[in-house]
């Protein structure tokens, strides 16, 4: 839990007073409570952690239940508006999450599982059970309830999915002539 604090307050400015660090810290404090094995412990760790969501997360903002499965490097790039994600959500390594956005169900059973080096744009909105691919773009204002496959773009409600990001960066350099 330690090297995770640490971790997150290197990628969020290491400033204690950051929100995106705050609510990770409360994340992480309610998934060490969640795990322990003594019931007294786990029972009193857990109502500290109902009093650190009254306190702090109703500042913040940021929805993080300690069910959710967080890869490492996972970022909330801006803090200024809400965050939901639900609880039986997956992201994977190296998320990039920015303000007003909700992960989660769409109307029914299954959360969205999301791969690594995903980048989530403002107010956007990933719902159902669905596979988020590695290494997608979801653009600003996207409504996505669809799979996605892996090197994709994802932009529009409803979101409009563009395969293939390799090939913008797979452009031959022209040779410029200095001559």
């Amino acid at each position: 839990m330690w090297r995770e604090i640490c971790n997150d307050y290197k990628t969020h400015g290491q400033r204690l007073s950051d929100p995106a660090f705050v609510s990770l810290v409360v994340y992480r404090y309610g998934r060490w409570a969640m795990q322990r094995q003594n019931r007294i412990l786990r029972w009193f760790a857990n109502k500290v952690y109902g009093l650190l969501c009254i306190l702090i997360l109703n500042v913040t903002k940021v929805w993080i239940p300690p069910s959710v499965t967080l890869g490492d490097g996972f970022h909330i790039i801006h803090a200024e508006g809400s965050l939901s994600i639900h609880p039986d959500v997956v992201i994977g390594e190296r998320c990039g999450v920015m303000h007003n956005v909700t992960i989660g169900t769409n109307m029914g059973p299954g959360a969205p599982k999301i791969g690594d080096d995903v980048f989530i744009g403002v107010n956007s909105t990933v719902l159902g059970r669905i596979k988020i691919g590695n290494r997608v773009r979801i653009g600003a204002n996207t409504a996505v309830s669809t799979n996605v496959p892996d090197d994709s773009i994802v932009v529009g409600s409803p979101a409009r999915i563009y395969p293939n990001l390799p090939i913008f960066a797979r452009k031959p350099k022209k040779d410029l002539d200095v001559s």
